[in-house]
C-alpha cells in the first residue's frame, strides 16, 4: 500500500513516500521559502501546489514529478479591489479544477490551474457586502461534490458559514440552519457561521460533518439543517474534521477553547465516531503526552486505502500517522516549520 504526502509548511514543502506506510523517504523543501498552504491534483494528474508570500501574493505552481515546479503567472484574482491573500484549496471535478481563496472567492479553471474565471454566482452574492473574517482571515477553504447529483456544490467560508449550490455554481445559498453563530450580525440572519472544516459521505453526499468554532454538527439532508453531535467529547472547539470513507469513521481534534486552542489537558489526542458522530471515543494509543500542539484546520488527511490511513501535522511541525484507523499512532523523526496543511497526493 503506498502513500504520498503532501507536507506544507509555512516555509516550504516536503514530500513523504512510503511503500508500506511505516518506512517513509522524505525529499524537500521544495518551494523553499514559500507559505504552502495545500496541494491539488490537475485533471491530467499534474500536481498543483497554491503558495502565499507576504511580499510577491498567491500563486499556484505545477509538477510532473513532485520535484521540480514551475509557477502559472496568473493566479486567481478578484474582479474586483479585493485582494488575493492565499489560495486554501484546489478541488478537481471531473475537468474543473476550483481554487477557494482568501479574501474569500471561489475560482475554477478548465485548463489545469493556467487561467481562472470567478464563479460570480458565489464571489458576487447579494450578502458578500456584509461577509466578516474569522482569526485566520475570510477565507473559502473546503469545497464539496456531490458524485450522484453533479450540480450540487458545497463551499465552506469562515467566518460566513457553509453555501450550496443546486445548478453547477449559477447560484448559491446559505446551509447553516441549527448551527450557533459566532459572528452576530444585525443585518443578516443567513451568515456569521465560522466553519472550520466540512467532509461528507461519497455514497451518500448529503451526508455532512462540519467543525465549527461552536461545535461539531451533522446533516443528513445535503445542509438543510444540522444538529449538534458531541456526545463524548472532551472539547467542542478544534479545526479539522476528516472521514475515511471505506470504514465510515469520522476523526475529529478537540481543543481546549477557542480562547486557548490547545490539546485539552497538554495531551495531543484524536477522536473517532464509528456510528456517524453519535458517539466519540479517544482514539490516541502513541500520541505524544505533554504537548500543547495541534493541527490546523487543513492539516489532516484519510488515505482511503482499505486499512485506514490517517495523516495529521501540528503547528509544533509534528507529523503523526496511523495506517490502522487510528489505533496505533506513529511520528516522522523529523521537525517541520509550521505545518499549513497535509494532503495524500497517491495512494495505491
Amino acid at each position: 500500500m503506498a502513500v504520498t504526502l503532501g507536507i506544507g509548511t509555512i516555509k516550504g514543502a516536503w514530500i513523504a513516500r512510503s511503500e508500506d506506510r511505516e518506512h517513509w523517504t522524505l525529499t524537500g523543501p521544495h518551494l523553499k521559502g514559500w507559505e504552502v498552504t495545500t496541494f491539488g491534483r490537475a485533471p491530467n494528474a499534474d500536481y498543483l501546489a497554491s503558495t502565499g508570500s507576504t511580499w510577491y501574493g498567491a500563486a499556484i505552481h505545477r509538477s510532473e514529478d513532485l520535484e521540480s515546479w514551475s509557477q502559472y503567472p496568473d493566479p486567481p484574482k478578484h474582479a474586483d479591489d479585493r485582494k488575493l491573500a492565499r489560495i486554501w484549496t484546489l478541488a478537481t471535478n471531473n475537468d474543473t479544477i476550483y481554487g477557494g481563496v482568501a479574501e474569500a472567492g471561489l475560482f475554477t479553471s478548465d485548463d489545469g490551474g493556467a487561467n481562472w474565471e470567478g464563479v460570480d454566482g458565489l464571489n458576487q452574492h447579494e450578502s458578500q457586502p456584509h461577509w466578516q473574517p474569522g482569526l485566520g482571515g475570510l477565507a473559502a477553504h473546503r469545497i464539496l461534490f456531490s458524485r450522484s447529483d453533479p450540480s450540487r456544490i458545497w463551499c465552506a467560508i469562515s467566518a460566513v458559514g457553509v453555501f450550496r449550490s443546486d445548478d453547477g455554481g449559477s447560484t448559491w445559498h446559505s446551509r447553516n440552519d441549527g448551527v450557533t453563530k459566532v459572528a452576530p450580525s444585525e443585518d443578516r440572519g443567513d451568515i456569521g457561521f465560522c466553519v472550520h472544516c466540512i467532509t461528507n459521505d461519497p455514497k451518500d453526499p448529503n451526508r455532512l460533518w462540519r467543525q465549527d468554532h461552536s461545535g461539531v454538527y451533522r446533516t443528513t439532508d445535503g445542509g438543510d439543517s444540522w444538529e449538534r453531535i458531541e456526545n463524548g467529547l472532551p472539547a467542542a472547539f478544534g479545526f479539522p474534521i476528516t472521514r475515511h470513507h471505506h470504514s465510515g469513521r469520522l476523526f475529529v481534534v478537540p481543543l481546549e477553547s477557542d480562547e486557548y486552542r490547545m490539546p485539552v489537558g497538554g495531551r495531543l489526542e484524536v477522536y473517532v465516531s464509528d456510528d456517524d458522530g453519535e458517539s466519540w471515543k479517544t482514539s490516541s494509543d502513541g500520541l505524544p503526552v505533554d504537548t500543547y500542539a495541534g493541527p490546523l484546520r487543513d492539516a489532516m488527511d484519510c488515505d482511503q486505502l482499505d486499512a485506514g490511513g490517517v495523516y495529521m501535522g501540528t503547528t509544533a511541525g509534528a507529523v503523526h500517522w496511523t495506517r490502522d484507523g487510528g489505533e496505533q499512532w506513529h511520528t516522522l523523526p523529523h521537525t517541520f516549520p509550521r505545518i499549513s496543511s497535509i494532503t495524500v497526493l497517491d495512494a495505491n
